[in-house]
C-alpha cells in the first residue's frame, strides 16, 4: 500500500510547492490538490500548482483529487496532464468526478447544476481523454461534445496516465465508471466509507491486479484497516477546519503511517 496527502488548492502557491517538498522528502509517495474553483477562498489552478511542484520533486505521483470533468474542455484538459506527466517525466495521475458544491461550482458561472447531466458529460468526455493523452485520433459527435482532432504529444506514461475514478459505493452507474478506469476513489455520500464497506466493493469490483483503491486515513481506519480491505493508496486529509497549515505540516514531515 503506498501514501499520499490530500491538499485543498487554497492559500499561498508556493507555501504548496513546499508542502510538497516536505512530503516527497518524509516518504510520502503521492501529493494531490483537491480541484475546486468557486468553493472556498483563495482558491488556485491546481494543474499550475502542480507543474511548480513537479519541478522540485522526483518520485512522487501529482495530480488531482478530483477535478470536475464537466465544467471542463476534456482536450484542454488532456493537454494539462500530459504537460505534467512531461514536466515530472511520468508522474501524472488525474483523479475524476462531478463536482461539489454544484451551485458554486458550475452555477454562479450560469452553468446547469444538474447531476444528470454532469454525470452524462463524464461519461463521455471520458473516452475522450483517454484518446487524447495517448496521442490518438478522436473523430467524435455526441450530445455534448464534437471533436475532430489529433493532439500532440502524448504523454510520456504509456498507454496514458492512469485515472481514478471519484464514485459512491453501492451506487452502479459511478462504480460501472470507475470499474472502466484505472483506479476509484470511493465515497458513502458525505462521509468516509469504512473498512468493511471498503473490503465489500473491492470484493464487487473484481478489477485485476494494478487497479487502484483509494482509502481515507482516520481513527477507525488506520495502515493496517485499509490494507486488510483491499486498499492499495492511503490518504491523509486534513483534520478538519481546526487543523492549522504548521499543525498539517508537522503531521506530514513526521512521515507515513505504516500498517503494524
Amino acid at each position: 500500500m503506498r501514501y499520499g496527502i490530500s491538499v485543498p488548492n487554497v492559500g499561498d502557491p508556493g507555501a504548496l510547492v513546499e508542502l510538497a517538498v516536505v512530503a516527497e522528502r518524509a516518504g510520502w509517495d503521492g501529493f494531490f490538490l483537491w480541484d475546486h474553483v468557486n468553493a472556498m477562498p483563495r482558491m488556485l489552478d491546481p494543474w499550475v500548482v502542480l507543474g511548480a511542484v513537479a519541478a522540485r520533486t522526483e518520485r512522487t505521483l501529482l495530480g488531482t483529487l478530483v477535478t470536475p470533468v464537466p465544467r471542463r474542455r476534456p482536450w484542454k484538459l488532456a493537454k494539462e496532464v500530459v504537460t505534467l506527466d512531461h514536466l515530472s517525466g511520468g508522474r501524472a495521475v488525474l483523479g475524476v468526478g462531478l463536482g461539489a458544491p454544484a451551485e458554486a461550482e458550475y452555477g454562479a458561472f450560469g452553468e446547469s447544476v444538474d447531476q444528470r447531466e454532469h454525470g452524462a458529460r463524464l461519461d463521455e468526455a471520458l473516452p475522450l481523454l483517454d484518446a487524447f493523452m495517448r496521442g490518438e485520433r478522436v473523430d467524435h459527435d455526441g450530445e455534448f461534445y464534437s471533436v475532430h482532432a489529433q493532439l500532440d504529444p502524448p504523454a510520456v506514461q504509456r498507454p496514458r496516465p492512469p485515472i481514478w475514478v471519484a464514485a459512491t459505493i453501492r451506487r452502479a452507474r459511478t462504480m460501472a465508471r470507475a470499474r472502466r478506469m484505472e483506479g476509484v476513489f470511493p465515497s458513502a455520500g458525505p462521509r468516509v466509507p469504512t473498512p468493511e464497506e471498503l473490503a465489500e466493493m473491492v470484493a464487487e469490483l473484481d478489477r485485476p491486479d494494478g487497479f487502484d483503491v483509494v482509502g481515507v486515513l482516520t481513527d477507525a481506519a488506520g495502515p493496517g484497516e485499509l490494507e486488510a480491505a483491499g486498499v492499495t493508496w492511503a490518504l491523509d486529509f486534513p483534520e478538519g477546519e481546526t487543523e492549522t497549515r504548521d499543525q498539517r505540516r508537522m503531521r506530514i514531515e513526521e512521515g507515513p503511517p505504516k500498517s503494524a
